[in-house]
């Protein structure tokens, strides 16, 4: 849960966008996606106020639990999951990892 936008808002803002991303696979669809955003929406409210350097290596180790039906591994999820971490940090107010975004 979190306090800026629903699950679905979240989702919703990458659906229509995740293939321009620079991390985009081609052939890759939204359901390889959209566990990832989930994944990083869900995690982010557990480990709040952590920084991503922190936590990645424990988001690393949960992915393939977490990746439902998604064929990404985790070096390609990777960075899907931290663009969704970090636009929640970003709507928060201040800086609460303390890492300058």
């Amino acid at each position: 849960m979190n306090d800026m936008y629903s699950r679905d808002e979240y989702t919703n803002g990458f659906r229509s966008t995740y293939q321009d991303a620079s991390y985009y696979k081609s052939g890759r669809s939204w359901d390889d996606y959209e566990p990832a955003y989930h994944y990083g929406y869900d995690r982010y409210g557990e480990l709040r106020g952590r920084r991503w350097n922190d936590v990645e290596n424990d988001l690393e180790s949960g992915w393939e639990q977490a990746k439902a039906k998604s064929r990404l591994a985790w070096a390609e999820a990777r960075d899907a999951v931290r663009e969704g971490w970090h636009k929640l940090e970003r709507a928060m107010p201040g800086d609460a990892d303390h890492d300058g975004r």
